[in-house]
């Protein structure tokens, strides 16, 4: 759903305001987040209680789709000069916070409830903490101005313009999911896989699994923001190329460093590792696909070329990590996966940044 939310909910922005368009990604994230929460059980509504929880998960995917491309989009059109990079990276930054609290919940949930009583109704207590914190959210969100570079814009395109606009600049989408794909690849590794490949891969305890999730994500929440700052000084493409290079030379032997002893302290190192990655680069990255996407639909560009890198690469990382341990028998084999998605980063930098400088970019922009 997120592609799909993306392309209308991106579409809405980009016609309506960024600040219209945050409330209602807002409301209905928070629509698919209450249904969770107080959907009555299978017992007592039988089939109907899975077809709501599925409901409210579309209804959340449809929602984020958008959420991320919006909220980094309005950041970098209220950033001061020479500090877009800065601005935007807090978007990602603010993420980590909710992966720690996340991680710290799961963990509380583990020591203080049995497995039996987290899967009768402890499930919940995550969505109730979130539907605690929506109301919070809309009333901040409520109160932003829309943005000066929205308000000048002396045309608005229909949905129509929006449409053909896209399909033009294929090119570019094409190229800001690639941009975004090492992105997501290593955010889904060292976030999403890691207590999977602790616990079934290393041999690791689930406990150990989650505190190196809580490091990662602290880790995250520092580097997001020097990323962005450096960037704004150096160049984006220094930083995403520099990163990605580094990513190619040094994640397998990092691999086969962990691999050969595994323990909780070689994996929390290797993590933070990648976590350096992971925050350099998108604090840099999130900022350039602001850039170099078409004025007239930079909301959806941007959140398309996001969703299809996340439903593509992000979201196949845990698959496509545990089958290649399983065909390999290597379990240093993930560390492909990972260089893959550089080498995209790489090639996706490159290409932009050369059209960039040859004014191929700008004048799309214009159309």
């Amino acid at each position: 759903m997120r592609p799909v939310g993306a392309i209308v909910l991106g579409a809405y922005i980009d016609r309506i305001g960024r600040r219209k368009g945050l409330m209602v990604t807002l409301a209905i994230m928070g629509c698919g987040t209450l249904l969770i929460a107080l959907v009555p059980g299978y017992q007592t509504i039988g089939l109907a209680a899975p077809a709501l929880v599925l409901l409210g998960r579309l209804l959340q995917g449809f929602s984020a789709g958008v959420e991320l491309g919006g909220v980094s989009v309005y950041l970098s059109e209220i950033a001061t000069p020479g500090n877009k990079g800065f601005y935007t990276s807090w978007q990602s930054a603010s993420q980590q916070v909710a992966i720690v609290v996340a991680a710290l919940i799961g963990y509380s949930l583990n020591i203080t409830l049995g497995h039996d009583a987290i899967s009768e109704w402890g499930w919940r207590i995550p969505f109730f903490i979130g539907c605690m914190i929506i109301p919070l959210i809309f009333v901040l969100r409520r109160s932003l101005q829309e943005t000066e570079a929205f308000l000048q814009r002396k045309h608005r395109p229909d949905t129509r313009e929006i449409f053909a606009t896209i399909a033009k600049n294929w090119r570019i989408i094409t190229a800001g999911t690639l941009l975004v794909a090492m992105t997501t690849t290593t955010f889904y590794f060292i976030t999403v896989y890691t207590p999977t490949y602790g616990r079934t891969v290393l041999n690791l305890s689930a406990r150990d699994s989650l505190i190196v999730t809580m490091l990662v994500g602290v880790s995250n929440f520092i580097w997001l923001p020097i990323g962005g700052a450096i960037s704004d000084r150096i160049g984006r493409r220094a930083v995403l190329m520099g990163i990605t290079l580094l990513a190619l030379i040094t994640t397998w032997p990092v691999m086969q460093w962990l691999t050969a002893a595994p323990d909780f302290t070689r994996m929390t190192l290797v993590l933070l590792w990648f976590s350096f990655f992971f925050g350099m680069y998108n604090g840099a990255m999130v900022a350039a696909l602001t850039e170099v996407m078409p004025v007239y639909v930079r909301t959806v560009g941007f959140s398309l070329a996001f969703s299809l890198a996340t439903a593509i690469f992000g979201g196949l990382t845990p698959a496509i990590s545990t089958a290649l341990v399983k065909l390999t028998g290597d379990k240093s084999s993930p560390g492909w996966w990972l260089m893959c998605a550089a080498l995209c980063g790489l090639a996706a930098t490159a290409m932009l940044f050369v059209r960039l400088s040859r004014g191929y970019i700008a004048a799309e922009n214009k159309a």
